[in-house]
């Protein structure tokens, strides 16, 4: 498997993770949120993989399009979503006085999330191999093709 493959499978699997913490039973919110940003995060880097770029060591999602968008200019159309789902990274992580997001604030990040993962699956085709390891998975949901 190629590593831009392993970051969008992985993608894929914090997307997946995000949908289902939050809609529990019993939600997860915080550790949801934190999901919509790490799905952003890999996809992201996903591309740049593909695009046989180094791996940068930053969680920081707008300077991730920037270096995305120096390849592929459309990039700047997920900008506005890639930089509301930054702060997700840590914020909710740790105690603090606001210690879990409300229910409409994951719904929304959870589709820009889904929005961005979209976009770069747009950019880097999979092979069937890896499409198929993803809909064996537990999980009822499928990537898009």
């Amino acid at each position: 498997m190629k590593p831009y493959e392993s970051w969008l499978i992985k993608a894929y699997h914090d997307l997946i993770s995000a949908k289902k913490l939050a809609q529990d039973q019993e939600p997860v919110l915080d550790t949801a949120i934190y999901h919509t940003q790490q799905c952003a995060e890999k996809a992201l880097k996903g591309y740049l993989s593909y695009k046989q770029q180094p791996p940068q060591k930053s969680h920081n999602l707008r300077l991730l399009v920037e270096l995305c968008q120096a390849i592929d200019e459309t990039f700047a159309e997920i900008l506005h979503d890639a930089e509301e789902l930054s702060p997700f990274a840590t914020a909710y992580r740790y105690p603090d006085m606001i210690m879990e997001p409300e229910a409409q604030e994951v719904a929304v990040a959870t589709k820009q999330a889904e929005k961005i993962f979209n976009f770069v699956r747009q950019k880097v085709p999979l092979p069937d191999e890896v499409v198929a390891k993803i809909t064996e998975s537990k999980s009822s949901e499928r990537l898009p093709a």
